[in-house]
């Protein structure tokens, strides 16, 4: 059975086939999961690799993505092992549910072994690899993030953020930015958020120092964000020594109180003697420390300051995303290459305070012709009562309306407002003696 994409000059047959016995697609004799999951975890180039040794097309490798993409399977009724829809389908909606339909659940990393009323077999690396990925992965949407690499190729860092060589970092008094340190990550999708925060900020150096979950990840990719060039540009290094090597000047992160005779700074302290030291043409690093358990007492000792966030004292453990999103904040704010917001080829940079556009401040005369306004239509109606007391009500509107600030355009529409008011408009125009 073909699949559901139809041949046109737009679209290309569709490679997608059924697989009678399984009920789920296939590509090449293989199951399109297999194909997506490789592209997702070891990138397009693995992906056109094995379109090679198939000796399938690119267009026809497009239209595989495409029809997973669109979730195109749900007309034909099928779905992939491993894909959330699978679980769906067979009613896993918890993990007690996922547990008993196996016969035996295994795990490489620990030999432990769980076993159920089914006849199926499962194998995870460990218990917490198995509570994320129980119910399966959501296929579609890793097949849509690898068809945009697919066609537009990859990100580079250097996109991201002006460089310390780019035109007008002179002027600007750019300087490089210190490298982010981290030290054993657990967690590959805390490392993705990792460059997230750091390209939110302008932070382009990432190293990886002997993460658990292997390098490269693709899971880390596809939490970047828009920041995935940093994860593919990021320097993975087996110990902290190497990582370090060519730095001058490293500070580490941490919530305990450590008994070492160690500067302690705050983000903000920590980054004033970074751009005071890269400005002399030193190369300075932050390490940050493992989910669990943060930074041992050896790797604190192998730097040279200690970076210490105010926090709750009850409560003063981040998420690790989080720690390097508040020092990439201090990075910037500290320089001048920070921007308020979102900057591009229609959007001009901003500063604080109102931005009136295209319109502009009210004059005192124009000021002065709208409280003459008012202040005639309102004497007219009789509202100045007991008249003796006109002039406090008046110069209490005066002020009143002067703290607005207001602009032409709104002096404008006050007056429209104040003689629709006391004139009516349209059908409800008053006549003589107001009645409409």
């Amino acid at each position: 059975m073909s699949g559901t994409s139809q041949s046109s000059d737009q679209e290309p047959v569709s490679p997608v086939s059924e697989d009678a016995a399984g009920g789920a697609p296939l590509v090449g004799g293989r199951p399109l999961a297999t194909w997506i999951h490789a592209a997702h975890e070891d990138g397009v180039e693995t992906l056109k690799a094995a379109a090679a040794d198939a000796a399938l097309e690119d267009s026809a490798i497009e239209a595989m993505l495409d029809y997973c993409a669109k979730r195109r399977c749900e007309a034909s009724g099928l779905t992939c092992p491993g894909c959330v829809r699978r679980s769906e389908a067979e009613g896993f909606t918890t993990i007690d549910a996922f547990t008993r339909a196996h016969a035996e659940i295994t795990f490489r990393n620990s030999g432990t072994r769980l076993e159920g009323q089914g006849e199926r077999h499962a194998e995870f690396d460990d218990l917490e690899h198995m509570q994320r990925a129980w119910a399966g992965e959501p296929y579609w949407f890793w097949a849509r993030r690898v068809l945009r690499k697919w066609r537009y190729g990859i990100r580079k860092a250097s996109a991201l953020q002006p460089r310390t060589d780019s035109p007008g970092s002179e002027q600007r008094g750019d300087v490089a930015a210190p490298a982010v340190l981290l030290m054993a990550p657990q967690i590959a999708e805390n490392i993705g958020m990792v460059a997230r925060a750091m390209g939110n900020f302008g932070l382009d150096d990432l190293r990886v120092i002997d993460p658990r979950d292997g390098w490269p990840s693709e899971k880390a990719r596809a939490v970047a964000s828009g920041a995935a060039a940093l994860i593919d540009e990021a320097t993975l290094t087996p110990t902290l020594d190497t990582a370090i090597g060519d730095l001058n000047w490293v500070c580490a992160t941490t919530a305990r109180q450590r008994d070492m005779r160690k500067p302690v700074l705050t983000p903000e302290q920590a980054v004033a003697e970074m751009r005071r030291r890269t400005a002399g043409g030193e190369r300075c690093g932050i390490l940050f420390g493992r989910e669990r358990n943060g930074l041992t007492s050896e790797e604190v000792a192998d730097c040279d300051a200690i970076v210490m966030i105010p926090v709750r004292a009850e409560f003063a453990s981040l998420n690790l995303a989080q720690a390097v999103l508040l020092f990439g904040y201090e990075w910037l704010k500290a320089g001048e290459e920070a921007s308020l917001g979102r900057v591009t080829t229609y959007e001009n940079p901003i500063s604080t305070g109102v931005h009136l556009g295209r319109d502009i401040p009210a004059t005192k005369a124009e000021l002065l012709g709208f409280f003459e306004h008012l202040e005639g239509e309102l004497d007219r109606l009789g509202f100045f009562f007991p008249s003796e007391r006109s002039h406090v009500v008046v110069r209490n509107l005066r002020n009143m309306f002067a703290r607005m600030d207001a602009t032409a355009q709104e002096v404008r529409t006050l007056r429209g407002i104040v003689a629709t008011l006391a004139e009516g408009k349209g059908k409800g125009r008053k006549v003589s003696g107001g009645t409409p």
